[in-house]
């Protein structure tokens, strides 16, 4: 009965998380909806934007219609955004003219991927080891040196630490590319081609892992130091277990609770992408094709990301409940 009751609880906590993701996500579509209509601007002239020649009322009548934004506002334009964000239509981009914004979105996630996504990967590894050592010596000189180059990579602007970079490893060093995905006519072949991409992003990779390395150090070593201080530890201490064992066995675990949920919140990011960081290197992710959106006014794929980061930053808060509930049982209780 025990445990057919404690998969009880945990099928009914699995089913709650899932319905708070469903319903906040409903809530960040319908705020995305509200958003892009109270900007100040009409769909219908930017859409006949850019043309050289006048625009009369009667083609900006016709322009409405034709897109339906001559319908009211609530509720038939909010049905009709919602049931096609549904299926996965998100419209289409006025700057790019022709051109479904879910393509343009997929057409430049990978870039963003590979970026923020290694270097979460290199921070998590680096940062939290770190932290979690530094706050397990608390108080030595490798605490001391942690903690303070990890204060300063934290409240660096990761744009400038970026430019720093460029200037000392591109334009002094001449040691790696300092913008763009590719080397204008490099070699063609497959190897070569991806020694070119890892060459070109390695210095972006840096300049975002750098500032996630500070915050993960914080965070871990504020954790760990406010286990170590716990009764349970001193009893660990009292039965003779060694520092390793004290550290694995009972510090780790719990010192790794609070550093999930950062994580959690950083994961969101890599959806996002280091737009500043984008911008400084010309890579073509995310954050390259928001500030593009952003100077063109083109409300559509602006709308089509930040629904694609909420919904990230949704999915990584459900991954957290769920790690919560393995890492702390009560939890799951």
């Amino acid at each position: 009965m025990a445990v057919g009751g404690l998969g009880g609880k945990t099928s009914r906590r699995i089913g709650s998380i899932l319905i708070r993701a469903v319903m906040t996500l409903l809530m960040v579509a319908t705020l995305n909806f509200i958003l892009f209509r109270v900007i100040p601007g009409d769909p219908a002239t930017l859409l006949l934007g850019g043309a050289r020649v006048s625009v009369n009322a009667e083609q900006i009548e016709a322009q409405r219609q034709n897109w339906g934004l001559d319908r009211p506002l609530f509720p038939d334009q909010m049905v009709d955004y919602l049931s096609a964000t549904l299926r996965g239509d998100l419209g289409y981009s006025f700057k790019f003219r022709g051109r479904h914004v879910a393509d343009l979105i997929l057409e430049r996630l990978p870039a963003t991927i590979a970026l923020v996504g290694l270097a979460q990967l290199a921070a998590i590894l680096c940062g939290v080891m770190l932290g979690l050592y530094a706050g397990w010596r608390r108080g030595g000189a490798f605490d001391r040196v942690a903690t303070g180059a990890s204060l300063a990579l934290y409240s660096t602007p990761s744009f400038w630490l970026a430019m720093i970079l460029v200037v000392i490893f591109s334009t002094t060093l001449g040691w790696l590319p300092g913008y763009g995905i590719y080397s204008p006519g490099a070699s063609i072949g497959a190897a070569d081609r991806f020694l070119d991409y890892l060459r070109h992003l390695a210095l972006p990779v840096s300049a975002v892992a750098l500032g996630l390395i500070g915050q993960y150090v914080v965070v871990a070593r504020a954790a760990m130091s406010d286990v170590v201080t716990e009764d349970y530890m001193v009893t660990a201490r009292a039965k003779g277990l060694t520092g390793g064992q004290m550290l694995m066995r009972h510090a780790f675990r719990n010192a790794m609770l609070p550093i999930v949920t950062l994580i959690s919140l950083n994961l969101g990011y890599v959806v996002a992408g280091a737009i500043t960081v984008e911008a400084v290197f010309a890579w073509p992710g995310i954050g390259g094709l928001t500030v593009e959106a952003l100077n063109a006014r083109d409300y559509p794929v602006l709308q089509g990301i930040f629904l694609l980061l909420g919904a990230s930053i949704v999915g990584a808060n459900l991954l957290a409940d769920v790690a919560y509930g393995i890492l702390d049982p009560r939890v799951r209780q």
